[in-house]
C-alpha cells in the first residue's frame, strides 16, 4: 500500500463484523493482487496491529509471509514466550525468533534524547530485518503495522513513528501496510473477525519501541527491569479486579532521577515509578480511569516492596491533550 493512501472522508467507522469482513475480503484481495507469489516479511511483535497483519497475511498468502520476531530487550514480561506459543505453535505461522537483547541495548547505552532512542531502536530494526533477508529467497516486501493515528501523528510532527518512516534505499523492499487507514478500535474488529484469540485481540496497544519510551532518558539495564517487573505487577492486579479489557491501556513508567526515601530504618535513595491508566476511541484524545483507592494502596504496596530500585509510587491523572498517552 503506498505512502499516499489515506482514509477516505466517507468512510464507515468499522464497528461490526459484516464491516470487518467487507475489510477483510478487500485486503486480502488487494494483498494478493500486491505480492503475488513473493514473499513478505513481517516484523511480528505480537501486539494488536502486528497480530491483525499477519493473520490477514496468512489469509491472503499462508507461507510466503515470514514473520520475524525481534527480542530487542524492550518487550513486557513474558511477551517473547506468548508470541512464540501463540504463532509458531497455535496458528502454524512461518516465524523466526532473533534474540537481539544485546545488540539493541548496547547500541541505546548512554542515549537520552527520546527521538534519537526511536531512530535509534527503527534503524537497529531495520537493519536486523535486512539480514534476515539475506538468508531468505525471494522477499521483496515488509509488511508493518502502521494505523492511521501513527500517520496523523507523524504528519503533525508530534513524534517520528517507527512505522510512518521510508525504508534506507538500499533496500528493496515495497511496503505492505493493510490497516493503514483503521483507527485502533476498527483493528480489533478486524482481528475478532479474523480468528484471532481476545486475549491477543484486547491485548493493550503497546508501542514499537517497547519499554524504551517508558525507560526515559538513557537506558538503563536496572532501570528497564524495573519497568518490566513494575508493569507485570499493574497488568497481574488489573486481570485480578476486573479491569484487563475494560482499561485501554496501563502501564509503569520509570524516570532517570531518584529520590530519598526510607526502608528498614536506613536512607535509600531509589527511583520513583509513575502508573498511568487511560481510555481512548482513537488515540487523539486521551482521558485518566481513577482507579479505588484499595487498588492504590495495594499497588504502591507490592510495587516498593517486590521490584528492587523502587521507593516511591506515583499516579499520573493528567489526560490526551496535553499529554500524550507515553512520555516519549
Amino acid at each position: 500500500m503506498s505512502d499516499n493512501v489515506r482514509r477516505p472522508e466517507t468512510m464507515e467507522r468499522i464497528t461490526t463484523p459484516e464491516l470487518a469482513k467487507a475489510f477483510i475480503d478487500e485486503q486480502v484481495a488487494a494483498i494478493k493482487a500486491q505480492v503475488g507469489e513473493k514473499k513478505v516479511l513481517l516484523a511480528l511483535s505480537g501486539g494488536v496491529d502486528s497480530s491483525v497483519v499477519a493473520a490477514l497475511l496468512i489469509k491472503a498468502i499462508g507461507q510466503n509471509l515470514v514473520c520475524v520476531h525481534v527480542n530487542h530487550g524492550l518487550l513486557r514480561k513474558g511477551e517473547p514466550e506468548q508470541v512464540i506459543q501463540v504463532f509458531r505453535n497455535e496458528m502454524n505461522a512461518n516465524l523466526i525468533y532473533v534474540d537481539a537483547v544485546d545488540r539493541f541495548l548496547d547500541k541505546l547505552a548512554g542515549v537520552t534524547d527520546p527521538e534519537q532512542k526511536r531512530m535509534i531502536i527503527g534503524g537497529e530494526f531495520i537493519e536486523v530485518f535486512a539480514e534476515e533477508a539475506r538468508k531468505l529467497d525471494g522477499i521483496e516486501f515488509l509488511a508493518q503495522g502502521t494505523i492511521w493515528p501513527d500517520i496523523l501523528e507523524s504528519e503533525a510532527g508530534i513524534k517520528a513513528h517507527h512505522n510512518a518512516g521510508g525504508l534506507p534505499e538500499d533496500l528493496a523492499f515495497e511496503l505492505v501496510e493493510p490497516v493503514r487507514i483503521l483507527f485502533k478500535d476498527e483493528v480489533r474488529v478486524v482481528g475478532k473477525e479474523l480468528g484471532l484469540p481476545d486475549n491477543m485481540v484486547y491485548r493493550q496497544p503497546f508501542p514499537g519501541p517497547g519499554l524504551g519510551v517508558r525507560c526515559p532518558g538513557a537506558i538503563t539495564r536496572d532501570r528497564l527491569e524495573a519497568v518490566r517487573e513494575s508493569d507485570a505487577i499493574l497488568r497481574e492486579e488489573f486481570a485480578k479486579n476486573g479491569l484487563e479489557g475494560k482499561v485501554w491501556q496501563y502501564f509503569t513508567v520509570v524516570p532517570d532521577f531518584k529520590s530519598t526515601g526510607v526502608k528498614d530504618g536506613k536512607r535509600t535513595f531509589d527511583w520513583p515509578c509513575i502508573i498511568r491508566a487511560i481510555n481512548t476511541t482513537d488515540v487523539m484524545e486521551v482521558s485518566v480511569e481513577h482507579l479505588s483507592d484499595e487498588l492504590i494502596d495495594h499497588l504502591v504496596q507490592r510495587i516498593i516492596s517486590e521490584v528492587p530500585g523502587i521507593n516511591r509510587v506515583l499516579f499520573d491523572y493528567t489526560p490526551k491533550p496535553p499529554a500524550t498517552v507515553e512520555y516519549e
